[in-house]
């Protein structure tokens, strides 16, 4: 037998489809309830978005109401409504983006240097622990905290100072909503990047020490380049969320500071649309973002690739 039939009886055959389907068939259906679920609350409502290109009326229905063509589109273009809270979501996914994505970071690697694994795992699951409460709940804790007649402002009259207006201050509304943010949802960015610390080879710490580089060198040269692949998806999914920065969180808030400050675009899809009937309009609205944020995300993922990283998927 030749060299080159050796070889080739060696070579494992290549499985067909059937194989493969018959090999991972647990697999296959353990995810069906994730791509029904995906299906159904993901893919089919995008049949709606035909209504922003309609005079949409509910009682006739998608199929037999007007065509609108672009009307809805310049409609909105010419709101000063909608350029406010198109302007109120870019600047507060820009302060969210500056003031909450490293702290997941800096809480993680902190977290990495305790030694005692008990005292990690407690201070983890307490910091995670806000990510399973709704935003309702959330902003009653922060009001019973730093609102009105909350905790802070008590002290303050106690102790003869001035009261502190946090909660219905619309200058200071930024911050608030990202100190709300960094609290409910920081222990789950925690999680992510503790999860990628673990996949660091420690014997690159070891090489490092031996060369004698200290513990800030070990994390600037080591650490933050084994972590440079997860920051990069995670900003590149930050960036593609970046107009989607929260319905509910907003809502609640909304009278306490007004519209000029709380109202970012997906309360003005409601509040224009939803609440109003106009639903073309709003539907408008919720397309505009839409297709705004794919082209966020691409752009970021371009750039990703452009430094070398994967992001969301390869060239």
């Amino acid at each position: 037998m030749s060299t080159a039939a050796a070889q080739e009886a060696d070579r494992p055959a290549r499985l067909t489809w059937r194989r493969r389907l018959r090999r991972d068939k647990s697999l296959l259906i353990m995810t069906v309830p994730a791509v029904v679920l995906l299906l159904v609350f993901n893919y089919a409502p995008l049949f709606g978005l035909v209504t922003a290109f309609q005079y949409y009326d509910p009682l006739t229905g998608v199929w037999h109401s007007d065509w609108a063509g672009f009307d809805q589109f310049r409609q909105l273009f010419g709101d000063p409504q909608f350029w406010q809270s198109l302007k109120n979501t870019l600047y507060l996914s820009f302060v969210q983006l500056i003031l909450f994505f490293p702290v997941p970071i800096a809480l993680a690697l902190l977290l990495n240097t305790v030694l005692s694994e008990r005292v990690r795992n407690t201070i983890q699951a307490i910091v995670y622990l806000p990510h399973f409460f709704s935003w309702v709940l959330t902003i009653t804790i922060f009001q019973q905290m730093l609102g009105g007649a909350g905790a802070l402002n008590h002290f303050l009259r106690v102790h003869d100072i001035g009261t502190w207006d946090i909660m219905s201050n619309p200058h200071t509304f930024a911050l608030l909503v990202t100190s709300q943010a960094v609290w409910k949802e920081a222990g789950w960015g925690i999680v992510v990047f503790l999860a990628a610390l673990s996949a660091i080879n420690t014997e690159l710490y070891e090489a490092a020490a031996a060369d004698g580089a200290g513990r800030w060198r070990r994390m600037w040269h080591v650490t933050l380049p084994g972590l440079r692949g997860v920051i990069v998806l995670m900003l590149v999914l930050r960036l593609g969320n970046a107009l989607s920065v929260g319905f509910e969180q907003f809502l609640v808030q909304r009278d306490a500071v007004g519209h000029e400050a709380a109202d970012v675009l997906d309360t003005f899809s409601f509040y224009y649309g939803i609440a109003t009937g106009n639903y073309s309009y709003g539907a408008a609205a919720g397309l505009f973002k839409s297709v705004i944020s794919l082209l966020l995300i691409w752009g970021a993922n371009r750039l990703a690739h452009a430094f070398g990283e994967d992001g969301l998927y390869r060239k």
